[in-house]
């Protein structure tokens, strides 16, 4: 069966993603996975995941750095992935400045030296039960599990934008998220991942290449794309970094357009800025039949696990996240 992951982001309350994720192992989703920001607990509501399915792996896409502690990051995924039979998956990042330091109150600063120490201290607590580690971003004299982890390696998969990100992910993870990818990006970054895996002496191809897609599903071809356009303003307009990433797909005059409106605080122009072709470009967004083609596009492409994202807010969300799921679940695939 085709390999193809659902993540929600949210919008939905933790029982109504319970039921999505039910609904997407049922109709042979291999991964599910529940992003944090702004949507509630991830841990719980995959905790509470894990306890209706049997099937489907479960990850964070992702856990920031910033906002919890690695040990405690250590002990929420140890949990989950005993409650789950070994069916977690721990998706890592540095998520944002706008958001860490504005919203959260903490310091941001060295994001990627900061993820390579989480993982030394996850990877250590869980495998001997103890850490001590002094390192540039993070200091722990002494933390102790008192319990016993029921699988002592977890997999990891780190988040990536650009480049120098994408090697660590060679060096360090057993696999890589993206996001809005376009049909160029899979063989870009198998590359850049190939550089950070041999230079850890490691194989290429053991690291997963996914990425979180942004999905809109509708018989009504125009209606998916005006439903995806405000969350593309949002990401184009108030994250530099996804900016970039636009601007490097493609779109470098509609990016700076939209983040010109969105600062200004014109966001209603900003969203009528965001043109088609790049909610086209970077998700999976039509009818029923040009999403499933999208889809397989992407894993010709290189990416190997397509991870779809409905867009979830609003009254009509949960209705639009299980239309996403049906439409695009492993039975219909090309």
């Amino acid at each position: 069966m085709a390999r193809i992951g659902v993540a929600i982001s949210g919008g939905l309350s933790a029982s109504d993603i319970v039921e999505c994720v039910k609904l997407a192992e049922d109709l042979g989703y291999e991964s599910a996975w529940v992003a944090e920001g702004h949507g509630g607990d991830q841990f719980a509501v995959l905790a509470a995941c894990a306890q209706v399915t049997s099937r489907i792996l479960l990850g964070t896409s992702i856990s920031s750095v910033f906002v919890r502690t690695a040990p405690t990051i250590a002990m929420a995924a140890a949990t989950v992935d005993d409650l789950s039979q070994h069916r977690f998956i721990l998706g890592l990042g540095s998520s944002h400045r706008v958001q860490v330091e504005p919203e959260h109150g903490v310091t941001y600063a060295k994001p990627i030296t900061r993820l390579r120490e989480y993982v030394a201290v996850i990877r250590q607590l869980l495998r001997d039960d103890v850490v001590s580690y002094q390192g540039e971003t993070i200091a722990i004299e002494r933390f102790e599990l008192w319990f016993t982890p029921s699988r002592r390696e977890i997999p990891i998969y780190l988040a990536a934008v650009f480049p120098k990100m994408m090697q660590v992910c060679g060096e360090l993870a057993q696999g890589v998220i993206l996001t809005r990818s376009t049909l160029e990006t899979g063989r870009q970054v198998a590359e850049q991942v190939a550089i950070g895996a041999r230079r850890a002496g490691r194989q290429p191809e053991d690291i997963e290449i996914t990425s979180l897609l942004p999905c809109s599903v509708d018989t009504d071809r125009q209606a998916a794309f005006d439903i995806m356009r405000p969350g593309v303003a949002l990401y184009a307009g108030f994250f530099p970094r996804y900016n970039r990433l636009m601007a490097a797909s493609g779109f470098a005059e509609a990016a700076e357009r939209i983040r010109e409106l969105w600062t200004r605080g014109e966001h209603d122009a900003a969203i009528r800025a965001v043109p088609d072709a790049l909610i086209g470009t970077t998700g999976v967004v039509g009818t029923p039949d040009a999403c499933r083609e999208r889809i397989e596009a992407y894993r010709q492409s290189g990416i190997t696990v397509p991870i779809i994202s409905p867009f979830s807010r609003g009254p009509e969300g949960k209705a639009r996240v299980m239309a996403a799921i049906r439409a695009c679940a492993p039975s219909h695939s090309l």
